[in-house]
């Protein structure tokens, strides 16, 4: 098992690569194309219009966070949280629980995401070199 350790890193990077691509190519036509139809979609489930730009602007951005691993913790998160709002108002995980093939995909993205809000991006990341010194400073103060 401790090759499986030393490829944690490389794992990490692959699932932030994976889901930032796809949430960027979920959020890109929230902001850029398809705008007033995802407007009517968004009202039509009981969401505000304008949330279709909070969902593109979490999406799109939190997608290109996550592949350059920058604030992954917080991106991550606001994507898990956005995907339970998904699940509840859209995909119907609380009112048809039995009718998985509705939302397997965002219940996916959504625990993917929440296990990179909890476990970070890794040592292949921006966060790691910007903010090792931090950690470091952080530790040596509460030893």
């Amino acid at each position: 098992m401790q090759i499986l350790d030393q490829l944690k890193p490389l794992g990490l990077l692959l699932l932030r690569f994976a889901l930032g691509v796809i949430f960027i190519f979920h959020g890109y036509p929230k902001l850029f194309s398809s705008t007033q139809q995802m407007m009517g979609f968004f009202t039509h489930v009981g969401l505000p219009a304008y949330f279709v730009f909070v969902a593109g602007v979490f999406e799109f951005f939190g997608g290109i966070l996550l592949i350059i691993g920058l604030f992954t913790r917080l991106a991550a998160l606001l994507l898990a949280a956005e995907m339970l709002v998904a699940l509840w108002k859209v995909h119907g995980l609380f009112t048809h629980p039995a009718a998985v093939d509705n939302y397997q995909f965002p219940l996916s993205l959504c625990a993917a995401a929440f296990a990179l809000a909890t476990v970070g991006a890794g040592v292949i990341s921006l966060d790691h070199i910007l903010f090792r010194g931090a950690r470091k400073a952080a530790r040596k103060s509460r030893d």
